[in-house]
């Protein structure tokens, strides 16, 4: 039976734990807070963005452009956004997973950012082009937009012939979905345009050459938001399921810690009482 010396300790032990535990949950919360407000301010500028861009796809003069035009896929681009910390559940698992899946088949080139991304496919075999590591939340508007540029230099120059961003999906705290989107070339605009009379100046072509980059941009930090708060979201459930277990173990061993103190209590009291005893029937 353990003592009850060595029982104190681990409830220590773990009682420390606990404490860090419900620290990172409150930094996971304050910076779920601000990533989410982030978050917010961006959807409705690239919605509105995407709107335009795939409605202008929908122009005759547009679907021979570059940024619209299909063509024969040899070599596909993944920029795969994952987090360079764990302890957040199945966040990184999953993109990862699904991005794998995805490029089956594929004669594929890799951008990866966070650590965690970047290890996995390292074990995975695969040849990664690029890698960013530690960004800081001050560095994504311009670093989304440095890696915008990067990747739509590569489908420009024909070293890939498409481009997909690989993010997670923020739902809300409890739920998070991995997506795979293509970037490039843009997909035109499905439902019913009424735009067909719109005049561009100086021409449609000018208007592309401008829009298009803003808009992959935009794509491209809108989709680091929906990752870096589904990763707060993420951790912030994960560390709040770790502190419910740590209690959980604090409790068992308290009450473990309880019984062998009455145990060693009721083995004194019964050993006073059988000296007495035995005192008496001496006298």
């Amino acid at each position: 039976m353990s003592s009850t010396r060595s029982i104190k300790q681990r409830i220590d032990n773990v009682s420390s734990v606990e404490q860090l535990i419900r620290a990172m949950d409150m930094v996971a919360s304050t910076k779920l807070i601000k990533a989410r407000s982030q978050l917010e301010g961006v959807r409705p500028i690239y919605n509105q963005l995407k709107f335009i861009v795939e409605k202008i796809g929908r122009q005759e003069e547009a679907k021979n452009h570059v940024y619209y035009k299909e063509r024969e896929v040899k070599s596909s681009l993944y920029i795969i956004l994952t987090s360079d910390k764990g302890l957040s559940g199945g966040f990184n698992a999953n993109i990862s997973h699904k991005a794998l899946e995805h490029m089956e088949g594929k004669n594929e080139k890799l951008l990866i950012v966070g650590f965690k991304g970047n290890d996995f496919f390292h074990k995975h075999g695969k040849t990664i082009s690029k890698s960013v590591i530690d960004v800081s939340d001050t560095q994504v508007y311009y670093g989304s937009e440095s890696l915008s540029r990067w990747s739509t230099d590569k489908f420009l120059s024909g070293e890939v012939d498409e481009v997909f961003v690989c993010y997670t999906d923020f739902i809300n705290v409890l739920n998070y979905e991995p997506i795979i989107e293509r970037m490039l070339p843009v997909c035109p605009w499905n439902g019913e345009s009424e735009d067909s009379e719109i005049k561009y100046e100086p021409d449609i072509g000018v208007f592309i050459d401008e829009m298009v980059p803003l808009y992959l941009h935009m794509n491209l930090f809108r989709a680091f938001s929906e990752a870096h708060t589904s990763e707060n979201a993420a951790r912030m459930v994960s560390m709040d399921a770790a502190g419910k277990n740590a209690e959980e173990v604090i409790e068992d061993l308290t009450r473990q810690y309880n019984r062998i103190r009455q145990a060693a209590i009721t083995s004194e009291i019964t050993e006073i009482v059988g000296s007495r005893s035995v005192m008496n029937k001496e006298k």
